[in-house]
């Protein structure tokens, strides 16, 4: 394998710091390698004055850095998981899945009030579609609106009083050293799809940094909760139209749950199910979620 490796990531201080992450896991099993991180701009960090539903792109935070892993301008890129497509562009592949930490969102209010203490008529600002109908279907009487930009511009906005609670990734908060702004940890929120966990992309012919990335990055327990995840998305078919939702978890025993929801975007048909097996059987067990919950009318929300 080459003794130099370029990493591509966005350029927030959340995607350095989970670039620096697996660099330093990378180091820790070959310290001779010599890595360089080379930060690339988004379609996704570039427009920041729409809400992410109406940008309706798939690969918005992704597409500019899987270009230059195609055209070999870099050797792997990270990416947060929950970003990347079901279907990734032909030649590439996730190599690895890192270690899951802190699957759920996170409320930071600026009274520290819990959701269900807000006064009716508060603001919550999410841009997720998936948290608004969360939120509604907990508390219709509060105001939802879009907020965007990265952890920081978010936090000086609720400081600001545009609004009253801000809802954010528990994992973004916790690996920025703000966990102590967590008011609550939204734990009965059914979290999206792979969120907590660092995706490792690579182009797929490279089986020899596939092969080194397996074992110095890969968490075997992540990878079958992603594998499971994304196929009850991909099996759902929903896009960034529709508010979808799952959590897998893998037991010490080897088991695993899964839990998911699909629901329309005002929360008025709100789907959810659960299932139990074992990791093994990972994919099916995420596609016959997604097939029960489309048997149960998902189809016509889709």
């Amino acid at each position: 394998m080459q003794k130099k490796l370029r990493v591509g990531t966005r350029k927030s201080k959340l995607a350095m710091w989970q670039t620096r992450y697996v660099v330093h896991l990378i180091r820790l099993f070959d310290p001779s390698l010599e890595i360089e991180i080379v930060p690339i701009t988004t379609k996704g960090d570039r427009i920041l004055d729409l809400p992410l539903p109406k940008v309706g792109d798939k690969g918005l935070f992704t597409k500019e850095i899987e270009k230059e892993l195609l055209e070999k301008n870099i050797d792997l890129a990270v990416h947060s998981l929950k970003d990347l497509p079901t279907d990734l562009p032909a030649g590439l592949t996730i190599a690895a899945y890192s270690q899951r930490d802190y699957p759920f969102d996170a409320l930071i209010s600026r009274n520290g009030k819990r959701l269900k203490e807000l006064p009716s008529g508060a603001v919550i600002g999410t841009s997720s579609l998936r948290r608004k109908v969360q939120v509604k279907k907990i508390r219709p009487d509060l105001e939802v609106k879009d907020i965007r930009g990265n952890v920081d511009t978010r936090l000086k906005k609720l400081e600001e009083g545009l609004y009253d609670a801000i809802i954010l990734a528990q994992s973004s908060l916790e690996r920025l050293g703000l966990g102590d702004k967590i008011g609550e940890v939204l734990d009965y929120f059914i979290p999206a799809v792979g969120q907590g966990i660092i995706a490792v992309e690579t182009r797929e012919d490279d089986t020899e940094l596939i092969e080194f990335l397996r074992e110095s990055v890969n968490e075997p327990s992540s990878e079958a909760e992603a594998l499971a995840e994304r196929e009850f998305l991909k099996t759902l078919g929903g896009g960034c139209q529709v508010p979808i939702g799952a959590l897998a978890v893998v037991n010490y025993d080897g088991s695993m749950s899964i839990e998911g929801f699909v629901s329309d975007p005002r929360g008025e048909r709100f789907l959810k199910a659960k299932l139990e097996g074992h990791a093994l059987q990972a994919i099916e067990l995420g596609k016959k979620l997604a097939q029960r919950l489309l048997q149960m009318g998902g189809d016509k929300i889709i």
